[in-house]
């Protein structure tokens, strides 16, 4: 296999896990010091320092600090969006679903406390260049569609009046953003899990026919 070196004895999968573990730890590392540091502050030098990897073995898994920064953020998406499903999957109607999912604002406020910070100044940095905007937006527009689709289902089901479903979708992540800002910006001022809880349900009850 050229361009992987096999020593004698050596499983041929090996080296691939290897690269892998490497491509992981350095990305946990710059988890860290961009939650740390902030981005902008964090540089590949000092990321390569603190996962104890030259800037050749950075370079050959990632092509800068946005791509592993990018990278971050679809794992944290992806994580959510899995979770989401498996909470529709578990229930018998739209309704229950969207319910059920509230209970899963525990561990995405807490994961947030640390992610959204980061966050927030990429998106900052990220509203000067259209190409960085375009991809950082790309996420929300995800579940824009997801709950768009969820709200269709309802209505499909027979469970909610005929309501706008892109501008319920809308309301709904207004909702679970506005959350975790609040949050961010006071974590002890309310119990923010309930306000959503509370908010969804309010919702539900005036788009639901029953």
């Amino acid at each position: 296999m050229q361009g992987i070196d096999i020593y004698p004895g050596e499983n041929p999968t090996m080296p691939q896990q290897r690269g892998e573990e490497t491509h992981q730890h350095i990305k946990e590392v710059a988890q860290q010091l961009f939650a740390k540091n902030g981005y902008d502050a964090t540089g590949v030098a000092e990321i390569c320092q603190a996962a104890g990897v030259s800037k050749g073995a950075f370079y050959h898994h990632f092509a800068s600090k946005h791509d592993i920064f990018m990278e971050l953020l679809q794992d944290w998406f992806n994580g959510l969006e899995s979770t989401l499903n498996l909470a529709r999957q578990e229930t018998d109607s739209v309704p229950n679903a969207l319910l059920h999912m509230t209970s899963m604002m525990e561990g995405i406020l807490q994961t947030a406390e640390q992610q959204l910070p980061i966050f927030l100044e990429f998106w900052t940095q990220a509203s000067r260049n259209k190409q960085a905007w375009e991809t950082t937006i790309a996420p929300y527009r995800r579940y824009q569609d997801f709950f768009t689709r969820l709200i269709q289902e309802g209505i499909d089901e027979g469970s909610f009046w005929p309501v706008d479903p892109a501008v319920t979708a809308r309301i709904i992540l207004s909702l679970v953003i506005g959350v975790l800002l609040q949050n961010l910006l006071d974590p002890h001022g309310a119990d923010w899990q309930a306000v959503v809880q509370q908010g969804l349900r309010q919702l539900i009850k005036g788009i639901s026919k029953q």
